[in-house]
């Protein structure tokens, strides 16, 4: 099922996205929300008439550092998972610009799948993990690399406004373990990986992150990234792709002075 956040004419409503009858898929709108009890409504749009938003509005934002070998350059890989956070307020949904800050240097793009959390869940076993997983986004861990580098922890190189676009859609009954993800900018290809050359694959990533944190229902896990990313410019446009998920696609602008 894929799930749709969206603005219909000033009003922000959850909705299922259904197959194409005609020329475009249409959104049904749900009672309630996913993370509860819900249903659907007669209220049926054309999906190309209202504006996509972040697919969820978490509480937290967990991401993962070298957590694909080949983004390692030659080191040793962890022997547990790097996990740092991002804060919420750097979403963004499908369309939004990602804004490069003033003086930031180098801005990289970090096409991810981000596992959506379900239900309430503390010290959960690797083995039980994705019974607490709602479904699955594209996700853009967008960098600053000077800053990444030179601060001594990560949170304005990774927690910048608009640094965390998500979307299109979140979709259930995904498999997190064979998962093909591609990054473009631009239309030129810059990342291709699969989520089965994750070091640490999404079980493994709750059952350490909920033996420390509570992770909330609409809470976040980017689960990393892999290769050499690309660098963003102004007037760039960047595509994540993840296959049953489809295409989350931001422009990119820098910052005016003011």
């Amino acid at each position: 099922m894929r799930i749709a956040r969206y603005d219909a004419h000033g009003r922000v409503c959850w909705g299922i996205v259904e197959p194409a009858e005609g020329p475009a898929e249409r959104v049904r709108a749900m009672v309630g929300d996913p993370f509860g009890a819900r249903g659907t409504t007669t209220d049926v749009r054309p999906i190309d008439s209202v504006k996509l938003c972040a697919p969820c509005l978490p509480s937290k934002i967990f991401a993962l550092a070298h957590n694909y070998a080949d983004h390692l350059q030659g080191k040793s890989p962890p022997r547990e998972p790097q996990v740092f956070l991002k804060v919420p307020s750097s979403v963004i949904g499908p369309d939004e610009p990602i804004v490069l800050p003033r003086g930031q240097g180098r801005v990289d793009e970090e096409g991810e799948l981000v596992a959506v959390i379900g239900r309430r869940c503390r010290s959960v076993r690797r083995e039980e993990a994705l019974h607490y997983v709602l479904g699955y986004t594209c996700g853009n861990d967008v960098s600053a690399r000077v800053w990444q580098k030179n601060d001594l922890n990560w949170w304005r190189a990774k927690s910048s406004d608009t640094f965390s676009p998500l979307g299109p859609f979140l979709v259930t009954g995904l498999d997190p373990s064979a998962a093909l993800i591609t990054a473009r900018i631009n239309g030129r290809e810059v990342q291709r990986c699969r989520t089965s050359d994750l070091i640490f694959d999404v079980p493994a990533l709750i059952e350490w992150i909920s033996r420390s944190v509570t992770l909330e229902p609409g809470d976040l896990i980017f689960t990393g990234t892999s290769g050499e990313p690309a660098e963003l410019h102004g007037g760039d446009a960047v595509e994540v792709q993840i296959d049953g998920i489809g295409v989350l696609c931001n422009p990119v602008s820098q910052e005016q002075r003011g």
